[in-house]
């Protein structure tokens, strides 16, 4: 069949897979090799498929397989785009809300789990604890215009953070009501697959590639504050370093 223009799209009908699946696929692909950037238009529903010799439903069926994964955006009125990447410098100390606002997103949370449990001896030593020390564990679904994006678990002294129910949309927030301000921190990022836990949290397929990231924050005094274990959607995220010579 023929192609759509710069983005050299072609189906095979007579193929096993179904038509739609292969459009969804050949789109994907356009996005991650950057040929459809992040915010770009796509052509409409009736163009693709006068182009590709296809019915709409086809490709209104791939079209919605990506919407609902959040691979494009529907805007009423206006069309569909490939949905934005977050970028987040690796300079900048802040909470995933006031990234997500500083992009003109709107941060939002999914609770799985607000408790008080006692350090396991990762925790311990991650946070200068005493061995079984009580902590406080939050783990939430982060997202950011209603669409997941990250898998976040974080871990605090009892003594900084005594009632989980206190942290809202931001943890960072309710640290500060409580004269708390990280003024450091470490991060470690590593590609892995997502287990099926996470990825069911992320609306993605198990195995898919995620952004694992462990941060421990310090207080000014060197004393640490927070530990968290963070899986993001490769797809959506994007750490940005700048690097100066020496």
């Amino acid at each position: 069949m023929g192609g759509v223009g710069y983005l050299d799209i072609r189906l095979d009908p007579s193929a096993p897979t179904p038509l739609y699946l292969q459009l969804k696929a050949a789109l994907e692909e356009r996005i991650r090799t950057g040929a459809l950037a992040p915010g770009q238009a796509l052509p409409s529903e009736r163009k693709l498929a006068e182009t590709l010799g296809v019915s709409r439903l086809t490709v209104r069926r791939a079209l919605d397989d990506l919407v609902a994964g959040g691979v494009l955006t529907r805007k009423q009125g206006s069309g569909t785009y490939v949905t934005p990447r977050v970028e987040q410098p690796l300079s900048v100390l802040s909470g995933f809300s006031e990234d997500m606002r500083a992009r003109g997103m709107e941060p939002g949370s999914r609770w799985v789990r607000k408790e008080r449990g006692q350090a396991t001896p990762t925790e311990a030593m991650t946070l200068s604890l005493a061995p079984r020390e009580p902590v406080v564990r939050l783990l939430r679904v982060r997202t950011a215009d209603g669409r997941p994006m990250a898998v976040e678990h974080a871990v605090l002294p009892v003594r900084f953070l005594a009632d989980p129910e206190a942290v809202g949309e931001s943890l960072y927030e309710a640290l500060r009501a409580r004269g708390l301000v990280p003024a450091r921190a470490l991060e470690r990022i590593r590609a892995v697959a997502a287990t099926d836990r996470v990825a069911s949290l992320l609306g993605v397929p198990e195995g898919t590639p995620v952004l694992y990231i462990e941060r421990v924050s310090y207080l000014a005094d060197g004393t640490p504050l927070e530990f968290t274990r963070s899986h993001y959607r490769g797809d959506r995220y994007d750490f940005v370093a700048e690097l100066r010579s020496r």
